[in-house]
């Protein structure tokens, strides 16, 4: 119970895994989160065996907006508080805007922006008390290049990521708490087969712009500890970040017209 405790969303696979394990590795107690109650567990057994922490497990379906309070309310009744919060969960959903059903996309805004702001809310009250926090907000590196056509809010929910993540970043560095932006690319995980695009993206691109999960979230780590507001990794991806940078919006848009196909599914 002295240990500091860690929340992670989407915690059952992936990034959200792989910084479950940096964060025990660092000493943290763990809360992990996702749908799937059957991998939080083993998940959690396995790294209570690995790095004797504890650990704790919570079902919950972001996409309900009751979830977040049911998620902290667990917590607290176990008598702890957050000390790091990883807003990892998310997903893609595949398709034109005009051919999917509000429902799905309302859904998905609550997962990928609605959720992960509620959290942090809930949350930084105590860490800015406690004049200590780590907040992580997992983007993409599609929030720092144009939109492409399908997965119409994918790219537009992880730039409020990224632009939310440097607001809190500046208003809460005077109180010890560290907020970053983590902004992947391409990365081996299940993304790609839940949105059913990993064999699209797969025979598309070419090996080097793929990462591990492991080498995507020991970044981020990493800058959160240095409280960099925004985390590129892998030398690819900050090429592309700086070259979107560099050159006309216009060209840049037609370019993403251009490649888009390769990345997303209509």
């Amino acid at each position: 119970m002295d240990r500091k405790l860690a929340l992670v969303t989407g915690a059952s696979a992936g990034i959200g895994a792989a910084f479950a394990r940096i964060l025990a590795s660092h000493g943290y107690d763990l809360a992990l989160t996702a749908r799937r109650i059957e991998r939080l567990d083993a998940l959690a057994e396995e790294i209570r065996l690995r790095y004797g922490v504890a650990t704790l497990t919570v079902a919950a379906d972001l996409s309900e907006p009751e979830a977040p309070g049911t998620i902290l309310d667990h917590l607290t009744a176990h008598g702890r508080t957050v000390d790091c919060l990883v807003n990892n969960a998310g997903y893609g959903l595949p398709g034109s805007y005009a051919d999917t059903l509000w429902s799905e996309q309302q859904a998905f805004i609550q997962v990928m922006t609605t959720a992960p702001c509620e959290l942090a809310h809930r949350v930084l009250g105590g860490m800015r008390q406690r004049k200590f926090g780590r907040i992580v907000n997992v983007a993409s590196l599609a929030g720092l290049i144009p939109g492409s056509a399908g997965h119409t809010l994918y790219a537009a929910s992880k730039a409020f990521l990224v632009k939310f993540s440097q607001s809190l970043h500046l208003e809460a560095a005077a109180d010890g708490v560290h907020v970053s932006a983590l902004c992947p690319g391409l990365t081996y995980s299940e993304f790609h087969d839940v949105n059913g695009t990993r064999e699209l993206a797969s025979s598309s691109t070419p090996p080097w712009l793929w990462m591990g999960a492991d080498e995507v979230a020991a970044a981020g780590y990493e800058a959160m500890e240095a409280n960099r507001a925004i985390c590129v990794p892998g030398a690819p991806n900050k090429a592309i970040s700086a070259l979107v940078k560099a050159i006309p919006d216009d060209w840049a848009l037609a370019l993403m017209a251009s490649q888009g196909a390769r990345f997303r599914k209509l």
